[in-house]
């Protein structure tokens, strides 16, 4: 157990640390060596091995470990069932991480990627897996963390039904309607394709406009379609491709080394029109200084779409690499755009959150308003922590008494006020704090909660939230999470305590229900329930 040990103490980040993988996480088998057989505990940097995977692990890494040692590897876009040639490439103490070099026999339950750009791009790492296998290895993460990090047993799970089969999502191709594309100077290339690079340096040509490389921020490769983002979008990403490089225009990539260049991202944002129900795009252009008399011939050239109501432009001009401007301009058309959800119409700004999957939030939501169960009486106070722009909390404020929600981020409370008014809802209130810096005095501005809603992002609550909520000991909190480490690991603490802290937990899990917003990605929605004992 070592290695296991070793792992969980370097790779995974601190909050999850406690992870102790069971052997069907790390189940994997060395078919035959590549190098000699290992005699010694560490393989060395450089050496090949020949490895069988079969499970998904951390952040959707293909996960083995070899047999004569029990060596824990880690190899990025592995998938279950396949035997590679991988080299190892990084070393942590007693875990590595492997580049596939060949791929002996297929992957279980392999598909063709539709996408030309899956195997290289960042976003959809297991677009070639089967939909029915993805499932299953994110409801095989789910419930191994629950064991390994929430402490909870096997046997309570299934006795009592508490851990449930993941949700799929309907809609597994053009689901988001959020895609943030970046420029730069060089486009980049896998190094199969090296051989058709373009030189012609003067046209312009090696210009770049798309997603990072993983692992880099300086990287880019070119996109011309996206399969996750709407069809509407995509047909503005393509006008963009079309003309942006022209010389004549004079527009220039910024350039994240030497802080040099016009254009930073493009932004494309999808909602719904309320009357119509036709789509409403934004667009937004992220550059590093105001100047819309160069922009006018990119604005001319997207708003010929019906669809596109807005164009936007963020100027920002530190030398970061954020979508987020100092200065907003609007450029053409309206300065938001709007999306319903469980009945409700929401305005969302360039930089406003709004669940990226419109189509599963519908479905998230249905789930949260069924763990709350809110009695329809109007006498319920909810507490929504971590409210974001109020569309939960707004959700259940037609059947409550009173909502109370708390965010971080100024700009989302200020949307989440404008969204109550919108909606005519006046029985909430939202309050901006920070969640993570809590005192004594919070909890004293608004009365005891019959249903805590708590969301947070994907670090999880602070120890201190979790005091406050042990102490308030509110009948039913329900956790949303977008990471089921961190998940598991509050669900530990508010259910069996902190001993080290001398804290006592005082809740019950009822249910957790593992939704996929994502397909094709490692993200994991959870839904839990959680009832004082």
């Amino acid at each position: 157990m070592t290695s296991i040990s070793y792992l969980t103490n370097t790779l995974l980040p601190l909050h999850i640390r406690r992870f102790r993988p069971s052997l069907s996480t790390l189940s994997c088998s060395l078919a035959s060596d590549v190098d000699p057989a290992p005699n010694s505990y560490f393989p060395k940097r450089g050496q090949t091995l020949e490895l069988v995977c079969e499970s998904l692990a951390f952040k959707g890494k293909g996960l083995c470990k070899v047999t004569q040692t029990g060596f824990v590897v880690l190899c990025d876009r592995a998938l279950p069932g396949e035997h590679f040639i991988g080299r190892v490439t990084r070393k942590k103490g007693n875990y590595a991480e492997v580049t596939k070099v060949k791929t002996i026999t297929p992957p279980r339950d392999i598909v063709d990627a539709p996408c030309v750009y899956a195997p290289y791009c960042g976003g959809c790492k297991t677009q070639n897996l089967s939909y029915e296998a993805q499932l299953r290895a994110k409801e095989e993460q789910v419930r191994d963390l629950l064991i390994h990090v929430g402490k909870f047993s096997l046997q309570h799970l299934q006795l009592h039904a508490v851990l449930k089969p993941i949700v799929p999502c309907r809609i597994q191709f053009h689901y988001r309607n959020k895609m943030e594309f970046s420029f730069g100077p060089q486009r980049w290339l896998p190094k199969e394709s090296l051989q058709d690079r373009i030189v012609d340096d003067d046209a312009n040509e090696n210009y770049a406009l798309g997603l990072h490389a993983p692992g880099f921020f300086d990287k880019i490769l070119n996109v011309d379609n996206c399969l996750l983002q709407s069809h509407p979008a995509n047909k503005v990403l393509a006008a963009v491709q079309e003309c942006w490089r022209d010389p004549q225009l004079g527009f220039s990539p910024y350039n994240v080394h030497s802080h040099k260049g016009f254009l930073k991202h493009l932004m494309l944002r999808t909602g719904r029109d309320v009357t119509t129900d036709q789509p409403e795009v934004m667009v937004n252009f992220v550059t590093s200084s105001y100047k819309p008399e160069l922009l006018k011939f990119l604005v001319d050239k997207v708003s010929v779409f019906p669809e596109v109501v807005s164009v936007i432009n963020n100027v920002n001009t530190s030398v970061g690499n954020t979508s987020v401007g100092e200065e907003e301009y609007t450029l053409y058309g309206k300065s938001s755009i709007t999306e319903t959800l469980r009945g409700l119409t929401f305005q969302i700004s360039a930089n406003s959150f709004f669940q990226t999957n419109t189509y599963q939030a519908e479905v998230l939501y249905k789930l949260i308003e069924d763990c709350a169960g809110v009695k329809g009486d109007d006498s319920e106070i909810v507490l929504d922590l971590f409210c974001g722009t109020g569309t939960i909390g707004l959700t259940l404020a037609r059947s409550v008494r009173h909502v109370y929600g708390y965010e971080v981020v100024p700009q989302a409370i200020t949307d989440a006020r404008l969204n109550a008014k919108i909606n005519g809802i006046q029985n909430a209130t939202f309050v901006q704090g920070d969640l993570n810096k809590i005192d004594e005095n919070f909890g004293k501005n608004f009365p005891k909660p019959d249903i805590v809603i708590s969301d947070p992002n994907r670090p999880g609550m602070h120890i201190k939230l979790i005091k406050f909520l042990l102490n308030l000991r509110a009948p039913r909190i329900v956790y949303v999470s977008c990471n089921p480490a961190t998940c598991a690991r509050d669900l530990d603490y508010l259910c069996h305590g902190v001993e080290e802290k001398n804290i006592e937990g005082c809740y019950k899990l009822i249910s957790l229900q593992p939704v996929d917003m994502f397909p094709h990605t490692p993200h994991i929605e959870c839904v839990c329930l959680l009832e004082l004992q």
